[in-house]
């Protein structure tokens, strides 16, 4: 291990690499497959297979990803036609975005792969190290979602009648 002033060794680096690979793998695994998916592509049709017909800054949250650009994601699943946009009954500058059945297919050839890459994206670490890493991980962004300049917003636990 370099001292903390050695960048390679500071955690941004380093997450910024793992993120990096995390991209790779996913990339190649949907190319070899066929698959015309991003892995912000794949959170966003995952978050509406468990939240379907939510609205676009509502999905931005559920995958923290930024509200501003989040458009030109849904933009794009609604040009490959896995989803589709209507204006929302409740408020008429709202988009209301739900999986196609074109969307529900992709996803389901998808989610095997992107579960089968998981491992390939944490290389040198045992099956126990990994699960720590992620435990760790987990935490990290749990407790730094509030820095975040676009925070992971879960929905509200519906409550029992």
């Amino acid at each position: 291990m370099g001292s903390m002033t050695d960048f390679h060794h500071m955690p941004g680096h380093l997450i910024r690499r793992l993120h990096q690979i995390g991209v790779s793998v996913f990339q190649d695994r949907m190319k070899s497959a066929g698959l015309d998916l991003t892995p912000v592509q794949f959170a966003a049709l995952s978050a509406l297979r468990d939240h379907d017909q939510c609205d676009q800054a509502t999905l931005a949250g559920l995958i923290a990803y930024d509200r501003a650009t989040i458009g030109g994601v849904v933009d794009r699943l609604e040009a490959k036609g896995l989803v589709a946009r209507e204006i929302s009954p409740r408020d008429r500058r709202a988009r209301i975005v739900s999986l196609t059945s074109a969307g529900r297919d992709l996803l389901a050839t998808a989610t095997p792969l992107v579960t089968e890459a998981q491992a390939d994206m944490l290389p040198g670490l045992s099956s126990d190290e990994g699960a720590t890493f992620l435990d760790l991980a987990y935490r990290a962004a749990a407790a730094g979602n509030h820095l975040s300049r676009a925070p992971l917003v879960l929905p509200e636990p519906e409550s029992e009648a």
